[in-house]
């Protein structure tokens, strides 16, 4: 069991790196058109759409990537916990 926990947090923390990097990545207009832009924001827009229906961008900022931060760190945590 605790291996399996062990691999759920890599893979969280891999979820949570790839998710930092496309919110850089955003920053740089030439990065979105890129296909490996995309192929990121079609794994991390599902995820932060529910965040974004609760709190729409602020003055054209999206906060929605800080929570989604937050929720897998809460959940690498409690996951931390189980091992």
């Amino acid at each position: 069991m605790s291996s399996l926990i062990t691999i759920l947090i890599t893979i969280i923390q891999a979820y949570s790196f790839l998710m930092f990097v496309w919110v850089l990545l955003s920053w740089l207009p030439d990065m979105q058109r890129t296909k490996f832009y995309r192929f990121l924001e079609k794994l991390f827009v599902p995820f932060l759409e529910p965040f974004r229906r609760i709190i729409p961008p602020i003055n054209g900022i999206d906060i929605a990537p800080l929570i989604g931060f937050f929720i897998l760190q809460m959940l690498t945590s409690l996951l931390g916990q189980l091992a």
